[in-house]
């Protein structure tokens, strides 16, 4: 049973260590894993978890058992629209996938940011199956960008809205 619980500090390397698992399973068969590999140096080292945990209008969240961290969540406001958030990031471990994770780890994230009416996310053009499962979430394809990720990347992205409920 995972629980649903804010990150700290100490879980930075477990947090490493999923994204890098997660990363190449989701992306290998697409991008090839020379090019996973330094995608996850470059965007997931122990500095980057550190200062997304501690960034001050984000929320980092994890899925644990007690044991093994079965997933993660980041948000924070998008700066460049009002009352909008960014969900950077939502990975399931592959060996946790299909259980609820996933939809348990974005109906928390949800009401982390109870001023916002938006919530926005990028999801690699090949990425299909996260494509569908923000669908499942009420997400909507609103654009397309050639850039995911970081500039100059090359990767084609489809940008996804969903209006979030107001509390």
């Amino acid at each position: 049973m995972f629980f649903v619980r804010t990150a700290a500090d100490e879980d930075v390397e477990k947090i490493r260590v999923l994204l890098g698992e997660t990363f190449h399973d989701a992306y290998d068969p697409f991008y090839g894993a020379d090019q996973v590999a330094k995608m996850v140096s470059g965007w997931h080292s122990a500095n980057a978890i550190r200062s997304r945990i501690g960034k001050r209008d984000g929320e980092f969240l994890v899925a644990d058992d007690g044991r093994k961290l079965g997933g993660i969540a980041y948000a924070a406001i998008y700066p460049k629209m009002a009352k909008t958030v960014m969900l950077h990031q939502l990975y399931v471990h592959p060996s946790c996938q299909n259980e609820g994770i996933g939809r348990d780890l974005f109906a928390e994230m949800e009401t982390c940011f109870p001023d916002a009416e938006i919530m926005r996310v990028e999801v690699a053009l090949p990425n299909v199956r996260a494509m569908s499962f923000y669908e499942r979430l009420g997400f909507s394809e609103v654009d397309r960008m050639e850039e995911w990720g970081a500039p100059n990347s090359g990767l084609p992205a489809i940008i996804m809205e969903k209006r979030l409920q107001q509390h």
